[in-house]
C-alpha cells in the first residue's frame, strides 16, 4: 500500500514540475481608452528560453451577442521586440494603432476565448515550452 502512495506521489509530483516550467498567460487589468476596453494579459516566463514574440488571440463575447477578435502583443511584430527573459514577467497589450478597437464598455464584456497562440523564440523559432493562457 505505501508503495503505491510513494509511486502515486512521484507521479503527480514531477507532473507538477514540469508544469510549473512552462509560459503562464494571464488576464491583467483591462483599461478604458477613447471609450472602449482595452484588455491584457500578463506573462510570466517560468521556462529557460528567453521569449521574443507572444501573441495571444481573444474572443471577446458582449453583452448584445456580438463577438471580437483582440489581439494581445509583447510587442510589434515588424517592430523592436521587447524578449522577456526565464523568470521575467511582461503585459501582453492590444496596439490600437494596428487593430480595431472593442468598440464597447468593459461592463459590456461577457465571456473571452482563447483562439489561438504564437510564441516565437530566439531566431523566430517556436518555443519549446508549454504555453498556458486562462483568458
Amino acid at each position: 500500500m505505501d508503495v503505491r502512495l510513494i509511486a502515486v506521489g512521484l507521479i503527480f509530483a514531477g507532473f507538477s514540475a514540469h508544469a510549473a516550467n512552462g509560459i503562464d498567460v494571464k488576464r491583467g487589468v483591462d483599461a478604458m481608452i477613447f471609450g472602449n476596453c482595452v484588455p491584457s494579459m500578463v506573462v510570466e516566463n517560468k521556462s529557460a528560453e528567453t521569449i521574443d514574440y507572444l501573441q495571444v488571440d481573444v474572443a471577446v463575447a458582449l453583452g448584445n451577442g456580438q463577438e471580437r477578435i483582440v489581439e494581445l502583443k509583447s510587442a510589434y511584430r515588424e517592430g523592436v521586440l521587447y524578449p522577456i527573459a526565464p523568470g521575467g514577467t511582461a503585459v501582453l497589450k492590444q496596439h490600437l494603432d494596428t487593430s480595431a478597437a472593442l468598440g464597447a464598455a468593459c461592463g459590456d464584456v461577457k465571456s473571452r476565448r482563447v483562439l489561438r497562440t504564437i510564441c516565437e523564440a530566439s531566431g523566430g523559432k517556436a518555443c519549446t515550452s508549454s504555453v498556458s493562457v486562462q483568458p
